[in-house]
């Protein structure tokens, strides 16, 4: 993976494992989330994959594919989509915006080769083109409310809570002397965290349905034709519910170390040696409410129920109802 030449900015921390090639925070943690959460500053998201989609045949095609309706997406337009499997579990989340002529996806740091792979698979006899723009084009984000003015040749998604910059890499500094200060990933997914924004490959694992993340309605359109996994889809929210939910916890702030992903989460009241009932996903810290973490529990957990982190207490608030 490439760094990013960002981390040769004053203070830069390199970020570790699949946020490896970004910074994780520029020495000012707080001050980097309350900047966001302000609307000022950028997040550089270089690490992620880029993948471009042309052909007169493109969002049919997708469409086709993913769990969103695309036909008729206006250009400019931003949505999200999931590449379920055959029985339903998230592969892939992808987060794109057609220019008119061209459908970007930023998609997880190097997960854009399978994606690459399953959409060569599935061209047959579809007039479109996919490409691997990752060398050449990077990924930077604007928080909500940021008045910064984006060159009209530039590829935006904008979102409730910010725009994605498709960035020739090779403006990447330019960029940042233009639009700083900078914030790093760890500011970037507190506020991730703060808005209930689930992240394949952190609040997902191989048996994840869309229905436990509340992507129903956002990522996945549910009155659209075939897509593989479609039939889990709908049976679960025809007939069912999600064995799992995702939750929203508060820390308890004493502690001084965060809870590590997959760190089992109980019900309180069963002390730190009772039953496993789910597992953290994402735990961070944030500028004003402290300790905070998203979780995937058993859907039957009550909602009212005090729960504990290993040794750690926390309050549940409800992200996808049981």
């Amino acid at each position: 993976m490439t760094s990013s030449p960002l981390l040769h900015l004053p203070g830069a921390v390199p970020a570790e494992g699949r946020d490896e090639g970004v910074a994780a925070h520029y020495g000012q943690l707080y001050g980097e989330q309350r900047s966001l959460a302000d609307g000022r500053g950028f997040v550089d998201l270089s690490h992620r994959g880029v993948v471009c989609v042309t052909g007169p045949e493109r969002l049919s095609w997708l469409h086709l594919l993913i769990t969103q309706h695309v036909t008729e997406l206006p250009a400019g337009q931003a949505t999200e989509a999931l590449i379920l499997s055959a029985n339903g579990h998230i592969e892939h989340a992808l987060y794109l915006v057609d220019d008119g002529d061209t459908t970007w996806v930023h998609v997880e740091p190097g997960t854009q080769g399978e994606l690459i792979a399953y959409l060569e698979s599935m061209k047959f006899f579809y007039r479109v083109e996919v490409a691997d723009r990752t060398e050449e084009f990077a990924v930077v984000h604007l928080p909500a409310g940021s008045i910064a003015e984006i060159a009209k040749e530039l590829v935006v998604r904008e979102t409730a809570y910010g725009r994605d910059v498709f960035l020739p890499r090779a403006e990447l500094e330019s960029f940042a002397a233009a639009h700083g200060p900078a914030a790093g990933l760890l500011a970037y997914e507190a506020l991730r965290v703060e808005g209930h924004r689930p992240r394949v490959g952190l609040e997902t694992d191989h048996r994840t349905i869309p229905h436990e993340l509340g992507w129903i309605g956002t990522a996945v359109h549910l009155q659209k034709g075939c897509y593989r996994g479609q039939e889990t889809v709908a049976r679960v929210h025809n007939l069912g519910k999600p064995p799992r939910r995702l939750v929203f916890l508060h820390l308890d702030g004493s502690e001084v170390v965060l809870p590590a992903h997959g760190a089992p989460v109980r019900l309180a009241a069963d002390g730190e040696e009772g039953r496993q009932l789910g597992f953290v996903t994402t735990a961070v810290r944030h500028h004003e409410l402290g300790p905070i973490a998203l979780a995937l529990v058993k859907r039957n957990v009550p909602v009212d129920a005090p729960l504990l982190v290993g040794g750690t207490a926390a309050a549940q608030e409800v992200v996808v109802a049981p």
